[in-house]
């Protein structure tokens, strides 16, 4: 009996550490109170969003309708070199949290050692009356087996890890708001590439107008009809038409060059071929102001970083409190190879440590001064990424509103271009106005086709930028933040 009570002992220690380990200082995490709007002021009578049945959830840019589109955000999902980077900053803290995991579990190691020493070094005299050295030289044999335990009693392990893992969720969101920004950035490049496309066909087909009319006009001259000031002013029009569309070509190849460096290839080894067609503008649904912090991956970005501020409070606050290990060692030690490993030689020892700082000039109080501090700059930016994804969807709706009543109006000018066209060239060939009334028409004509085109590629981008701003997708159910984060490195 008398031998057991050295181990009940330390194990009766262990058991109240385990009940004690129970609790965890610091605040439980609460998401910090924001007001949050009823209804967007841009949007009146808007309802809540129906996900389109022939749509991939989280592919919205197939909204589009544009293949080669789709293809090249495939290519950028696969090969940008930011999101690469990004991609493997998000690895950097997966890996952190699960180091952090490990701290809660007993560490366990072995250790083999020979070491040759000696003890003293004086002279001594000898029973001969000769001085020798006083020093044996001898041999140590060793081969242990160590094992430490920290208790986590005060909860500190677990808040690191709490924070550990909100760092590395907020690296998943902000992984998933850069592979968003990059889509959009991609998008944008293409739509504005494809109107104009369509620019150079509409500026393409003028020239070829013109060029007719030059003719007619110059046939004209050689009859008589008109004077030289006639032919003069058609191949100014003309002209000034061609370096128009020539002008077109550096704006092309400078956004084929930038969609090329998204999906990760050298400018030289992309060309995306002029086609006709616009992709299609979407018909964007509405989604309620409660979804857009669960889906835009920036504002849980900004949660997250809250959430690893909090658990830090706690982990400062656990600093006043002493730290209690548990460690264990055994194994065998001998001074002969021979006799090494045998049951005399053994040897234990098992015991706690608890260890607690008695003075620190202030050290933990600052540090939890610190942690306070951080969390409040977190809250503050937390709270000023959903006003700012509220404000970004605000502007996209008034801007696309503003811009729909703009194109009806645009269109009724363009239709009335093009008849005022029609009828002054048909009075011009009947000889009833002079060509400088022609070409005024003319001019006012194809400005109004590249206004509309204009406007046309105002309103993809905006739809693009609306997009981004609710966050990607038409999600109706809000995302758990484990669903985030697997999300985070899907390659969509």
């Amino acid at each position: 009996m008398s031998t057991l009570m050295p181990i009940q002992r330390p194990l009766t220690l262990i058991a109240l550490a385990l009940l004690l380990s129970g609790c965890a200082l610091g605040p439980d995490y609460q998401r910090p109170q924001q007001s949050i709007p009823v209804q967007f002021r841009q949007s009146e009578g808007w309802t809540l969003a129906n996900p389109s049945e022939n749509l991939e959830r989280g592919r919205w840019w197939s909204l589009y309708g544009d293949a080669q589109l789709d293809a090249l955000v495939e290519r950028l999902n696969l090969s940008n070199q930011n999101l690469a980077a990004a991609e493997a900053q998000y690895r950097q803290a997966r890996a952190l949290a699960r180091g952090a995991r490990a701290a809660l579990y007993p560490n366990l190691s072995t250790s083999v050692g020979v070491s040759r020493g000696a003890q003293g070094g004086g002279q001594s005299a000898t029973s001969l009356g000769s001085v020798g050295t006083g020093s044996a030289v001898s041999n140590s044999y060793q081969l242990g087996l160590n094992a430490a335990w920290e208790l986590d009693i005060w909860g500190k392990l677990r808040r690191s890890l709490e924070a550990s893992e909100a760092t590395y969720q907020a690296s998943a969101a902000e992984l998933a708001a850069l592979r968003l920004s990059q889509q959009a950035e991609l998008v944008q490049n293409y739509l504005q590439l494809r109107v104009l496309d369509d620019q150079q066909r509409l500026l393409d087909a003028t020239v070829a107008a013109y060029a007719r009319s030059l003719k007619l006009t110059e046939n004209q001259y050689r009859a008589g009809i008109v004077a030289k000031s006639d032919v003069s002013q058609a191949l100014t029009q003309l002209r000034s038409t061609q370096a128009q569309a020539i002008d077109l070509h550096w704006q092309r190849d400078q956004l084929e060059h930038a969609i090329a460096v998204l999906v990760g290839v050298p400018p030289s080894e992309l060309r995306i071929a002029a086609r006709p067609g616009l992709p299609t503008l979407p018909q964007i649904p509405l989604a309620l102001p409660s979804q857009l912090l669960e889906r835009r991956p920036d504002v849980a970005a900004a949660e997250r970083r809250v959430i690893a501020a909090n658990a830090e409070i706690g982990v400062a606050q656990a600093a006043w409190y002493p730290d209690l290990t548990l460690s264990a060692s055994g194994g065998y030690r001998s001074s002969s190879f021979a006799n090494w490993i045998s049951l005399p030689n053994r040897f234990w020892s098992l015991g706690p440590e608890l260890a607690l700082s008695l003075f620190d000039a202030g050290a933990r109080r600052a540090e939890l001064e610190r942690s306070e501090a951080a969390y409040d700059q977190t809250v503050a930016e937390y709270r000023q990424a959903v006003l700012a994804s509220f404000r970004e969807v605000e502007d996209n709706l008034v801007q696309l509103r503003v811009l729909e009543q703009e194109a009806g109006i645009q269109q009724q000018a363009l239709d009335a271009a093009r008849e005022s066209l029609r009828l002054i060239e048909n009075q011009y060939k009947a000889g009833t106005v002079d060509f400088n009334s022609v070409v005024n028409v003319q001019t006012t004509a194809l400005d109004s086709e590249r206004s509309s085109l204009t406007l046309l590629g105002n309103r993809l981008n905006a739809s693009v930028q609306l997009i981004a701003a609710l966050g990607g997708g038409w999600q109706l159910q809000p995302a758990s933040k484990e669903d985030d984060a697997r999300a985070s490195v899907d390659p969509q």
